[in-house]
């Protein structure tokens, strides 16, 4: 299956609160949209592997994606290496996606910026003729392939995007895919222990983030992203 646009993550809800919208967007547009989350998110403070296993896939079912998968990477451990290079290539061999959006460059989290710098280097080795990714056992080879855009998300830092895709229209979606990790967000029924994502003011952030950032660009929200080349356009019509 050939998709559009491959989204990876780190943890299963990284996809959601950092291009949720976005996803939501591109799904109704036509499309077709796989996400990948590279750990289960096991050392996370509420919840378990298992209960976020099933969060993220309600999760996908709401934004629509037609394919989600987790490379079951070690939490906190990954590392960027080629053990965890390969695996990352076979799936973008498998999928050839246009487009691959991933983890924030610099965040809180240190899997965050571990998790976008190795996909990154996945998506330039993946075009390399002379790598062969395939499993031990695997009769047929796989073609290179090298996304045409790297485009990164942003996460807990403000960072200043490179440029913001208009997603009005598309917040109420990714609310309730947010909402489907009901053991990771804000719940005043909940005797978990807290975590800087389970406050109430972070889930508040999901939104005045993305009113200001459509507030940058005109528009009701946004999601910003940040791009390791200059985007291009075709003509100065094509900008908001």
């Amino acid at each position: 299956m050939k998709l559009d646009i491959l989204v990876f993550g780190s943890h299963p809800d990284d996809a959601e609160l950092g291009a949720g919208a976005t996803i939501a967007k591109e799904v109704a547009n036509g499309k077709k949209v796989g996400i990948i989350d590279l750990t289960r998110g096991e050392l996370g403070t509420r919840g378990s592997a298992e209960i976020r296993d099933k969060e993220a896939t309600t999760a996908a079912e709401i934004l629509g994606v037609v394919v989600r998968e987790n490379l079951e990477f070690a939490d906190g451990f990954f590392v960027n290496d080629q053990k965890h290079q390969m695996a990352i290539i076979r799936e973008l061999r498998k999928y050839c996606p246009d487009i691959v959006l991933c983890n924030a460059i610099d965040d809180r989290h240190i899997d965050h910026a571990k998790g976008s710098k190795l996909v990154s280097d996945a998506c330039f080795l993946s075009g390399l003729v002379k790598i062969d990714s395939k499993m031990e056992g695997d009769d047929q080879w796989q073609e290179p392939w090298r996304p045409k855009h790297v485009y990164h998300y942003i996460q807990w830092k403000n960072l200043t995007p490179d440029f913001v895709v208009d997603v009005s229209g598309y917040m109420d979606k990714k609310v309730e895919a947010i909402l489907a990790y009901s053991s990771q967000f804000h719940d005043p029924e909940s005797d978990a222990p807290e975590t800087p994502i389970s406050s109430k003011n972070f889930f508040d952030s999901v939104q005045y983030r993305a009113r200001d950032l459509g507030r940058l660009i005109g528009v009701d929200h946004g999601e910003g992203f940040t791009t390791e080349r200059y985007p291009g356009i075709k003509g100065l019509s094509d900008l908001i």
